[in-house]
């Protein structure tokens, strides 16, 4: 019996394709386009002739992710534990702004890069997610709260830059007027660095907003946190940034995870701003401080308030923005990566 295609991974020129291959309209196509991207099984495509539904059943899977646990906060925030067809384990957090809902999604099962705070990649890479498992987790999320996201933030499991062919497809699907409709300027990808990748985006033409998982302002503390560094120092994905910024147009936020007595004293803001004011010139940039989440394999203590405030002082100095995150769902345990490692113990 022939391997069933994972048709919600295909664009509508794949599907049209297709419905060629088998002697139907190509007019069709955005009509299942369109009934796959608001979640709806075959048998609910009601303007597709039956014939044609019964057809797609016998050749094509629609790969939805199952909630396997769920967490509600009390500031509104719901962490999603998901589980894929071959039962790999994921999560998706949803978050309420003024401006809109934010979906965080995953691109990965596990993480190959080994950062020393993070949660994601204890077990390292299981597997890199399809752009259907993507957008799946959007749906999932969107049928479940009954809400419209309307914004989407791939800092969820995963590295979406080393997952790069699939993580475009899903951002091109994703952002398809007949689809989602979930404009490209609403869509961050946060990345630890990865040079290629993020120069290959910048060729892209999206003008996705890109999240750079900083975490330090010097290489002998990067790379003793973050092992992607050895590859690509700072000065080389700093330059790499700024022709990001030169060529899109689009400001670049810089993460900074604020690490207890290893990246937050006020030396290392002096050189943050000055290696950032370096390279990036005259761009716009901000830097999020994010206090460390606890994640008991690692050891990590979070700065306390007055270490935050003389940080985002020093920075200022320098004509740099710096916030601090505003922490959601901390009743609930949102930080990435924790759930799915409790239940893969």
């Amino acid at each position: 019996m022939a391997e069933l295609f994972d048709i919600l991974s295909c664009s509508k020129a794949e599907i049209e394709q297709y419905l060629t291959s088998v002697g139907e309209p190509k007019y069709r196509a955005k009509q299942i386009f369109t009934w796959l991207h608001s979640g709806k099984s075959f048998d609910e495509m009601t303007n597709v002739p039956k014939s044609l539904r019964e057809q797609l059943k016998e050749n094509a899977i629609i790969r939805a992710p199952e909630i396997e646990e769920k967490y509600v906060s009390r500031d509104g925030t719901v962490k999603y534990l998901l589980r894929l067809f071959d039962g790999e384990l994921i999560e998706a957090v949803f978050m309420k702004y003024n401006h809109g809902n934010t979906v965080c999604i995953s691109s990965e099962a596990g993480c190959p890069m080994g950062c020393k705070f993070c949660a994601s990649t204890l077990k390292g890479l299981t597997r890199k997610l399809t752009p259907s498992e993507m957008l799946g987790q959007v749906l999932t999320v969107e049928k479940d709260t009954k809400q419209r996201v309307s914004n989407i933030v791939m800092m969820g499991i995963g590295e979406p830059l080393d997952n790069y062919d699939n993580t475009v497809k899903f951002l091109r699907l994703v952002s398809d007027p007949d689809g989602m409709n979930i404009g490209l300027r609403h869509i961050s990808v946060s990345t630890c660095g990865i040079v290629p990748g993020i120069n290959k985006l910048r060729d892209e033409g999206m003008g996705i907003t890109l999240s750079i998982s900083l975490h330090a302002s010097d290489d002998e503390t990067r790379s003793s946190i973050m092992p992607v560094n050895k590859k690509y120092p700072i000065a080389e994905l700093l330059d790499a940034c700024y022709e990001y910024f030169d060529k899109t147009g689009r400001r670049i936020s810089f993460e900074y995870t604020m690490i207890k007595g290893v990246n937050d004293s006020p030396v290392h803001a002096e050189r943050l701003g000055a290696v950032l004011r370096r390279h990036m010139k005259s761009s716009p940039v901000h830097v999020n401080l994010i206090p460390v989440n606890t994640v008991k394999e690692r050891g990590f203590v979070r700065s306390d308030e007055a270490t935050i405030v003389r940080f985002i002082e020093i920075l200022a100095k320098r004509g740099i923005t710096a916030t601090k995150r505003r922490s959601l769902g901390s009743d609930i345990n949102a930080s990435c990566g924790q759930l799915r490692n409790s239940k893969n113990h």
